[in-house]
């Protein structure tokens, strides 16, 4: 009962909230899982910032799909694909982003990934709901 009135909730949120919820899930597992690699394991930050963006797609896609961009109704065989190329490019944007300051200036790789992260979300909402999640027309 708990969850389906949560779900209720969450589904009566704007848009830009919804992925705000979503992309703030994904983000924190994301950061979390770093944070657990690198802090608990003793993982170079670039190789745990990786691993945790492949659990963090799975949160990302799954409720991008079942909430933030329900509405658009895109089968998962279109938007599956589509949104894993956008993320690829966001990770990748990410990534350059992340090595930058963490060598250029020198950030301590928690407070870096944030950052990051924040940026790179913006980049995702456009992509998604502009390409990956758009339903195509029927030919």
């Amino acid at each position: 009962m708990l969850i389906a009135a949560l779900a209720e909730r969450l589904r009566r949120l704007p848009q830009g909230l919804q992925f705000i919820a979503v992309g703030g899930s994904a983000a924190a597992t994301h950061l979390m899982v770093v944070l657990l690699l690198v802090g608990g394991a003793g993982m170079a930050p670039l190789l745990a910032n990786v691993l945790a963006f492949l659990v963090a797609f799975v949160v990302s896609y799954s409720g991008h799909a079942w909430l933030t961009f329900a509405d658009k109704k895109a089968p998962h065989a279109q938007a599956l694909p589509r949104f894993f190329l956008v993320a690829c490019s966001s990770f990748a944007l990410n990534e350059l982003l992340y090595y930058l300051a963490l060598h250029q200036l020198h950030w301590h790789y928690a407070w870096s990934l944030v950052a990051v992260l924040v940026v790179v979300a913006i980049f995702t909402f456009v992509a998604a709901k502009c390409w990956a999640f758009a339903h195509a027309a029927p030919h």
